[in-house]
């Protein structure tokens, strides 16, 4: 069955949606992050209040 349907799909295309499936949840992972870190109040952060 996967040889049917990797028939239609050029070589440059697989590469290239097999590159995006890991380079956009890493992206928004990573934005996510950047968006917790700046915005998040004093008392949510990690270690905040601690001896």
């Amino acid at each position: 069955m996967w040889d049917v349907l990797l028939g239609f799909l050029p070589q440059k295309l697989i590469f290239i949606c097999t590159v995006l499936a890991f380079v956009v949840p890493y992206s928004v992972y990573k934005i996510n992050q950047k968006l917790h870190e700046n915005g998040d109040p004093p008392w949510k952060k990690e270690g905040y209040g601690k001896g």
